[in-house]
């Protein structure tokens, strides 16, 4: 495969990759503490949530695609790593929680404790991904 033909490929792969989640979960965490009043007091969230959605969405599409290369030179370790498909369920709830429900608080002011209890689970969810990919190189593959 030819992510694996150059040495510096993989690094510069997971570099991306992990800069791609900083960017989108880093915007997604800033909503998140504005909903539970712990920053960013001069905006809404709604506010927030509608600048940060480009910074979010880009970001998530640089961490999906650099993980598709990052998944190419091994695909065989990846797919019999527990951990690895933790952090695959967990990215797809979270992905699926963000565009439906977190982003109907988010937009609709999120004050109440319904929405507290969403941002909660917003980053419960994103800290599972993070987790469960800096897991995949410690936990040995085979189901």
């Amino acid at each position: 495969m030819a992510v694996n033909l150059e040495e510096l490929i993989f690094p510069t792969l997971e570099c991306i990759h992990i800069a791609g989640f900083a960017v989108a979960i880093g915007t997604t965490a800033i909503v998140d503490f504005r909903i539970l009043d712990l920053g960013f007091q001069t905006q809404t969230p709604a506010q927030l949530t509608k600048y940060f959605n480009w910074w979010m969405l880009s970001g998530l599409l640089v961490a999906i695609f650099s993980g598709f290369g990052i998944y190419s030179t091994d695909p065989d370790m990846y797919y019999t790593n527990w951990p690895f498909l933790i952090k695959m369920a967990c990215l797809a709830i979270a992905i699926v929680f963000h565009y439906t429900i977190h982003r109907k608080v988010a937009l609709s002011g999120g004050a109440s404790v319904a929405g507290k209890l969403v941002a909660l689970i917003s980053i419960l969810l994103w800290s599972s991904v993070i987790f469960g990919g800096i897991f995949i190189a410690f936990i040995a593959s085979g189901l």
